[in-house]
């Protein structure tokens, strides 16, 4: 075999590339119903490049090919979450408290025991980066040969550890009370003679309803429904939201009606259009004047695999689909507006794609000075994360869209991730073999086995028994506690990449990583 590592080490790309195809296939075996997924690409890359080691050959991969990837990775995340991660923020706070004080635990620990059993500091602070799974961390320790033997000891269980946190959380994923709720249509025959506006019922019900169409007393004809819109007796109004508040709002106007006004098209048709025009991207969707223009609404927005209510004060994004509802005449004209081309939903806008990882790489790259002459700087992951989560939030500056479509992020984050997994795998995959031959092994594993068991069960029953986090939601918090892309790869899959494990891996992710980076030249100072 010694001929195929030479070859495989002497071709980078090629490597990279079948360690991600390869890797890829392990990870959807099944074993009991569970799967690797990406974290097959990373425990596959450990393997062969540990047996390329024994072999007396060392296969590792560029470390300018992980940075791409890993930077594709974060900024892509920042741009899905940003939308809510503002909400996200006012509201979760205490998570982060949280998150800080169990790390900070562990390091105390990792002290405390490592010192006890004879480890020396620099090896202490190398097996918490490694028990956390953070290479920034490892860096800050300077990166020597006892750090990085401590880091490569605690790794494998410091991303085992997590997995098995994970599949619990999403054990409780039906009792989670923060799942969204599908959308309903339903045909109320209005009975209350307070003609109340299509605005004012949805202000009253938190933007939750919206109306699409509304056919007056005695059959006339058919017309689209906005904010000022009377709703008069005798007519039949569709509503559209969640089925609580659809049920409140038929109550409240009359009864449901057994005509099934969507399915009339004599007036009126509804088509679903791909938002692929970037002028329109970043834009309230009321400031797009359709009902004035058209005679035209948008009653609802599917993004992602999610549908959404669509208010006046719903900014679009490049790949949103959107339910158009007005006359078939102006639907050419509409659809010409919106652009309605599949190009929209994989359009990468190359321009902020790559200003945005240039910003967050320079960002990244700032040293802060710390007290005792040393420095610290975010380094190009949280960086990137950071403009993405930005960029994400704002959506628009001026003319220029900021964001991605979610499908066209959520291919490049994937494809990020894989590249990055394979490198990492390489990396921890050759510094296996110096921790077995480094003789402190036993110490060392045990060591990890105590600082990663902390970080997990600390974070998962606080999450879970004290702030009642769902369990959907508490397996990215685990995944961004441990700042590990592959851990948010194993939640995404078990999830069907559900939006809530994303939002809270970029809630902790940032602050997980300042600490972990501070923590570790804390260690290497005692």
């Amino acid at each position: 075999m010694r001929p195929v590592f030479e070859f495989l080490a002497a071709q980078p790309v090629l490597t990279v590339f079948l360690l991600v195809g390869l890797g890829s296939a392990l990870g959807r075996i099944r074993i009991a119903g569970v799967s690797l997924g990406a974290i097959g690409v990373l425990f596959g890359a450990m393997g062969l490049t540990a047996w390329g080691v024994s072999a007396g050959v060392a296969i590792e991969l560029p470390a300018l090919i992980g940075d791409i990837g890993l930077v594709l990775f974060a900024f892509c995340v920042g741009l899905i979450a940003g939308p809510s991660f503002g909400h996200a923020l006012r509201t979760a706070y205490p998570l982060l408290l949280v998150v800080t004080g169990v790390l900070v635990l562990a390091a105390a620990a990792a002290f405390v025991l490592g010192r006890v059993m004879g480890v020396s500091v620099l090896t202490i602070a190398g097996t918490f980066a490694g028990a956390v799974t953070n290479t920034p961390a490892l860096a800050a320790t300077g990166g020597s040969p006892e750090a990085t033997v401590g880091y490569a000891s605690a790794y494998v269980f410091g991303v085992i550890a997590p997995m098995l946190a994970i599949g619990l959380a999403l054990r409780h994923r039906a009792d989670d009370t923060d799942e969204p709720v599908p959308l309903v249509d339903k045909a109320v025959r209005i009975d209350t003679t307070a003609r109340p506006t299509a605005g004012e019922l949805s202000r009253r019900y938190g933007g939750r309803i919206t109306f699409s169409r509304l056919r007056p007393k005695g059959g006339g004809d058919m017309a689209t429904v906005g904010p000022e819109t009377e709703l008069p007796p005798g007519g039949v109004v569709n509503v559209i939201g969640p089925q609580d508040a659809v049920d409140a709002v038929a109550d409240e106007l009359g009864h449901a009606s057994s005509l099934d006004i969507v399915q009339d098209r004599t007036h009126l048709e509804y088509h679903r259009m791909i938002l692929s025009n970037p002028k329109l991207a970043g834009r309230p969707l009321a400031s797009l004047g359709l009902r004035e223009r058209f005679g035209a609404t948008i009653p609802r927005v599917r993004r992602g695999d999610v549908d959404i209510v669509a208010t006046g004060a719903l900014v679009l994004q490049q790949g949103d689909r959107l339910q158009v509802v007005g006359p078939r005449a102006a639907m050419p004209a509409l659809a010409e507006m919106i652009g309605d081309s599949e190009r929209g939903i994989s359009d990468i806008n190359p321009v902020a794609l790559a200003l945005g990882i240039a910003a967050g790489i320079g960002i990244g790259l700032i040293q802060v000075p710390l007290p005792g002459g040393g420095t610290f700087a975010l380094g190009a992951a949280a960086g990137t994360l950071i403009v993405g989560l930005i960029l994400g939030r704002i959506r628009r500056i001026g003319p220029i869209v900021t964001t991605l479509p979610s499908t066209a992020a959520n291919v490049l984050s994937e494809l990020g991730l894989l590249i990055f997994l394979a490198y990492a795998g390489t990396k921890a995959g050759s510094l296996i073999i110096s921790a077995i031959a480094s003789g402190e092994i036993l110490r060392l594993l045990l060591l990890g086995f105590v600082i990663t068991s902390i970080v997990v069960a600390g974070t998962y029953l606080v999450a879970r028994h004290v702030m009642r986090t769902g369990g959907t939601r508490l397996s990215g918090v685990v995944a961004g506690t441990l700042t590990n892309p592959a851990l948010l790869a194993f939640a995404n899959m078990r999830t069907d990449y559900d939006m809530r494990v994303a939002l809270a891996y970029t809630l902790v992710y940032p602050a997980a990583m300042v600490v972990k980076i501070l923590l570790a030249q804390v260690l290497v100072t005692l």
